[in-house]
């Protein structure tokens, strides 16, 4: 029988663990009032709040101090440098979520340094499935992913956020189209625009509390991630293309788009740990720029 502590080991259904009171829309009304700040301000006003962020986060910061131990090996003054820098850094890349992705696609563009691998995305033809995760400008992300692969690109999201964050961050256009996830029909509807040629993006670093959840190993301890954008590449024959969107040292963005690969028929676990291993590396490069305020081993309690 599989275990929780098995790689392999489905993970059954489980409450909405990621769900939290400050993610709230007077939050996003709060980063959004100060737009009209121009963007070097309104980042200094962000790393400031980040910074008195930890001493007001209590339980999230004992979680982000414990996933750093894991990560980094960090102690003492290093592992507390790194904390405020998870809340530094996710502060403003909010900041940035609420106030620029409603503009248009060139001022979004004129945020981003480099786009290593773009050319990876000439080269596919059929439709492609957009991996990221929580990390750095994941929307932003999206946005350029759609101008960079001239597709219609489906973005999965959950229902509550799609109807709370509507109005500051899921707005549909400029080839975006925001796809609830607990639509019956979700999956069909998926496979029907990649068979067209469309993108569909997913992020792949949270579990979903259900059956399709499974234990792979993160950094040395099992963990839970969801199968289910590699069922769906295999079943629409679409190839993965992982994308991650980070903010570096000048405050502009650094978009990257690692190797493609393809999942073929019973490769489905196989390529949960490909991916399992590509988010290792960026988390590990990157440290602060991961955005998981919970314990993402035991997401469900021991």
């Amino acid at each position: 029988m599989l275990t929780r502590e098995s790689p392999d080991a489905p993970v059954v259904s489980r409450p909405r663990w990621y769900l939290h009171p400050y993610n709230r829309a007077e939050f996003y009304r709060l980063a959004a009032a100060m737009g009209w700040l121009p963007r070097r301000a309104r980042l200094a006003a962000a790393r400031q709040l980040g910074r008195l962020a930890p001493r007001l986060l209590p339980a999230e910061r004992a979680v982000v101090r414990k996933t750093l131990e894991r990560v980094t090996g960090a102690t003492g003054a290093r592992l507390d440098d790194l904390i405020v820098g998870v809340f530094r850094d996710f502060a403003m890349c909010f900041s940035d979520l609420v106030s620029t992705n409603r503009q248009q696609p060139a001022r979004l563009t004129a945020l981003v340094r480099t786009v290593n691998g773009a050319e990876r995305l000439a080269g596919l033809k059929a439709g492609i499935i957009s991996l990221t995760a929580h990390v750095g400008n994941w929307e932003l992300a999206g946005r350029l992913l759609a101008r960079h692969s001239a597709r219609l690109t489906h973005v999965v999201v959950a229902e509550d956020e799609a109807r709370a964050l509507e109005r500051w961050v899921r707005r549909n256009g400029e080839g975006l189209y925001f796809v609830p996830r607990s639509r019956p029909t979700v999956t069909v509807g998926l496979i029907g625009a990649l068979r067209r040629g469309e993108a569909v993006a997913l992020q792949g670093d949270r579990a979903l509390g259900n059956r399709g959840d499974m234990m792979v190993p993160f950094f040395g301890r099992p963990a839970p991630f969801p199968m289910g954008p590699f069922l769906l590449a295999r079943a629409a024959r679409a190839p993965i293309v992982p994308a991650f969107c980070l903010l570096d040292a000048d405050y502009r963005y650094r978009v990257t788009v690692p190797e493609p690969f393809v999942v073929g028929p019973g490769d489905e676990r196989d390529a949960l740990r490909t991916w399992v291993s590509i988010l290792e590396g960026v988390v590990r490069e990157r440290p602060t720029q991961w955005f998981n305020f919970f314990d993402v081993w035991q997401p469900f309690g021991a």
